[in-house]
């Protein structure tokens, strides 16, 4: 039986989840029909005309194209672009970008692998996910749970993940005394009940609290339900962009230009700082690294392996005595293609990754 792209989609979320991308990215399925088979699938960092004929000759389904193709708004698409040819050749095209350069395993940890980092850590951490639920917790008499329940389900209550109706329920005993005026549906007023009660607790989408609510005062015996709304803080995060770590023992920093040059097939480095000397602490960010050098600096590394610095940021970097070495934006990327290649195979046998032969660097040191 054939495998569509939306099983590919899920492994790739899997390995790099969308929600580790930075905010101005743009990434998961950005052309195509997930429903569609897929028996042979493309890794590139760009999409480009030369990417798009080879993966046209080799009879890719499907493009993992690391930079997204599509990243502004588009306006129009006319004939002539490769996304526009991609949509006529029924081509899906998706891309993990800033998210695999987050998730563990991802580019970054490929990299740092390259140096032989120990220790490690992000070098930016992820700014938390903005707070999206609360928890509500009711209390109930042990006849009315299951209305109260299924009618708070019902108004979008109790949803985890691909789960719903999901709560959690334990008795206890409730008091409460009537004043003057008060109708309870238990006991009487004007003097101290007690009265069995069931403890219902869920979680609930901010946008649906309202209506939550309200169907948990329709459906409770009571006259005036008692309940809880907690917001609930975004789980702590360990992912983040870079990665910064130690070496030991020490390497020299002539050995480690040559392992650099030697894993990612490259023959020229661009390098500002001290040549010479022996790294003990080193950081990296795959592509563009002129956001972290101060972060860098602040990590007290000897050594930052990126892609490309703006020119002031390396003055900065050998104002504070540490090495940048810059190997032009897509070759500090390009490593990190295979590695996701052999880890999708070993969940989708079935299917053939091809690392393109045609995707390179644009720029290139004569």
């Amino acid at each position: 039986m054939p495998l569509s792209i939306q099983q590919i989609i899920d492994a790739l979320d899997r390995l790099a989840p969308p929600a580790l991308a930075e905010s101005w990215d743009n990434v998961g399925l950005l052309v195509g029909d997930p429903s569609a088979d897929v028996a042979n699938v493309m890794l590139t960092i760009d999409y480009t005309p030369a990417v798009a004929a080879e993966a046209a000759t080799t009879k890719c389904e499907l493009v993992v194209a690391y930079h997204p193709p599509i990243f502004l708004p588009i306006k129009k698409l006319t004939a002539g672009g490769v996304v526009f040819d991609a949509i006529r050749r029924g081509v899906a095209i998706y891309s993990p970008h800033t998210a695999l350069d987050s998730a563990d395993g991802g580019t970054n940890d490929v990299l740092a692998d390259v140096l032989g980092l120990m220790d490690r850590s992000p070098l930016k951490q992820t700014t938390p996910p903005a707070i999206t639920q609360y928890k509500l917790d009711t209390f109930v008499p042990p006849h009315a749970v299951e209305k109260v329940s299924q009618a708070m389900f019902a108004a979008g209550a109790g949803r985890i993940g691909d789960y719903s109706a999901c709560s959690f329920r334990s008795p206890g005993v409730g008091t409460f005394f009537g004043e003057k005026g008060a109708n309870p549906s238990v006991g009487q007023p004007g003097r101290l009940e007690l009265t069995e009660e069931v403890s219902v607790e869920t979680v609930v989408p901010i946008e649906k609290v309202d209506a939550v609510v309200a169907a948990l005062r329709n459906s409770h015996p009571f006259e005036e339900p008692a309940f809880d709304l907690l917001l609930l803080a975004a789980a702590p995060t360990t992912d983040g962009i870079g990665r910064v770590g130690t070496l030991s023992p020490a390497v020299e920093r002539m050995s480690l230009f040559a392992t650099i040059k030697k894993e990612l097939g490259i023959h020229h480095l661009l390098i500002a700082g001290p040549t010479e000397g022996a790294v003990s602490r080193a950081a990296v960010c795959a592509g563009s690294g002129t956001s972290f050098v101060d972060a860098a600096i602040a990590a007290k590394v000897d050594l930052y392996l990126t892609g490309e610095v703006k020119h002031h940021d390396a003055l900065k970097a050998v104002a504070a005595v540490m090495t940048v070495v810059c190997t032009l934006h897509s070759n500090s990327e390009r490593i990190t293609l295979k590695r996701l290649a052999e880890r999708l195979a070993t969940s989708h046998p079935a299917v053939a990754f091809h690392l393109s032969q045609q995707d390179r660097d644009p720029f290139s040191i004569r």
